[in-house]
């Protein structure tokens, strides 16, 4: 992979590039082995789906054989269960950005809570088909709002589902020039970065938990 291409160039890449941050400072925090080992699956996670790679996120390795997410956000909310429905619900992003920060992070045996600002980088018709107020179909928008996250994990440090609930009232919409904006091709390659750059540090199969 050719580095420059995973050097944040704007706000919204470096914001990308250091979202994980907070999960990192809790990690080397952490000395429980079971907890350790779901931040890691947290952390690979978070890189794989910024990075497409919907594969590997539902391997067998990664996530229970019936993961069952919750997501509330916009208008929509939806129960999603199995592998091919989250592999579904990652696809039907689309060509959104996404990234997080201000975590409020908390790991235990059950999984992990997180509460965040949960950011989205989309055209307005896509925001609106999700029931966000977005006022010109083709124009491009940031929407942020804070969010809940409760990503239960079983016994294996393995991905059981995801429970995201958004908070209506903290909903923001606005308009980006494009001088400001961002691809999710630079956002994938910056992901597959962050990857190899885990793997590098902690070696093959890191996520695999050994207790």
């Amino acid at each position: 992979m050719n580095l420059a291409t995973t050097i944040p160039t704007n706000a919204i890449e470096r914001a990308v590039f250091e979202c994980m941050n907070p999960t990192e400072a809790l990690f080397n925090a952490t000395s429980n082995p079971l907890h350790r080992a779901i931040l890691l699956n947290f952390w690979r996670h978070v890189h794989l789906e910024g990075a497409g790679l919907y594969d590997d996120i539902t391997a067998a390795d990664m996530m229970v054989d019936h993961p069952v997410y919750r997501v509330t956000w916009g208008a929509n909310p939806a129960v999603i269960e199995g592998k091919e429905g989250v592999k579904g619900f990652y696809n039907s992003v689309g060509q959104a950005v996404l990234w997080h920060s201000d975590d409020r992070l908390a790991v235990n045996d059950w999984g992990i809570c997180d509460e965040i600002t949960f950011h989205q980088l989309a055209r307005g018709a896509d925001l609106a088909a999700m029931g966000y107020d977005a006022p010109k179909a083709d124009a491009l928008y940031h929407v942020s709002s804070r969010q809940a996250f409760i990503w239960p994990y079983d016994d294996k440090a393995r991905l059981a589902g995801e429970h995201l609930y958004e908070d209506p009232t903290s909903v923001r919409l606005e308009e980006v020039p494009s001088e400001a904006a961002t691809t999710p091709a630079a956002i994938q390659a910056i992901h597959k970065a962050k990857l190899a750059e885990l793997e590098a540090r902690f070696g093959p199969r890191y996520w695999v938990y050994q207790g």
